[in-house]
């Protein structure tokens, strides 16, 4: 559930700078920004040719993290240039405009294994996501927010 908040005692110069890792979306178009974060990086967001939607930013954020979080654990048992490829599902419910689940499925060779190593490197790379990956205990925890209009030109 979100909370909505109309702001209209902030002025520009009671704003605060930037927290060092701030994230922010520019609108750039009808139904298209431009997300960006403090480290120069930058991704289309929207419904159009060369743009991901907030729902498959959603879903490749749990994909990454899990993988992020796995890395340390598949690279020591496979290599640091092991290959990977991960992909996401969903089960979506149309009527409520909303996933009610996501699949991560982590694509890797694991052949060079034997049975042992592959078990116990499985488990450990599962225990470090559910530490490490930050977006899917986000989403476990259902996480709420709060929405807040500020009343000034931006840019």
């Amino acid at each position: 559930m979100s909370d909505v908040e109309l702001d209209t005692t902030t002025s520009p110069e009671t704003v605060e700078d930037p927290p060092t890792r701030a994230l922010w979306a520019e609108r750039t178009g009808t139904r298209a920004y431009t997300g960006h974060n403090a480290r120069g990086a930058q991704v289309l967001v929207g419904d159009g040719e060369g743009q991901f939607t907030p729902g498959e930013l959603l879903q490749l954020a749990l994909a990454t993290c899990s993988g992020l979080s796995a890395d340390h654990r598949l690279s020591h048992a496979l290599g640091a240039d092991f290959a990977a490829v991960i992909g996401v599902a969903n089960e979506k419910n149309q009527d409520e405009n909303r996933y009610e689940s996501l699949t991560v499925e982590i694509v890797t060779d694991l052949s060079g294994l034997d049975e042992g190593t592959r078990t116990r490197t499985l488990e450990r790379a599962e225990m470090a996501i559910e530490r490490h990956c930050t977006v899917g205990r986000t989403l476990d925890a259902g996480a709420p927010h709060t929405i807040i209009f500020t009343d000034e030109v931006a840019g």
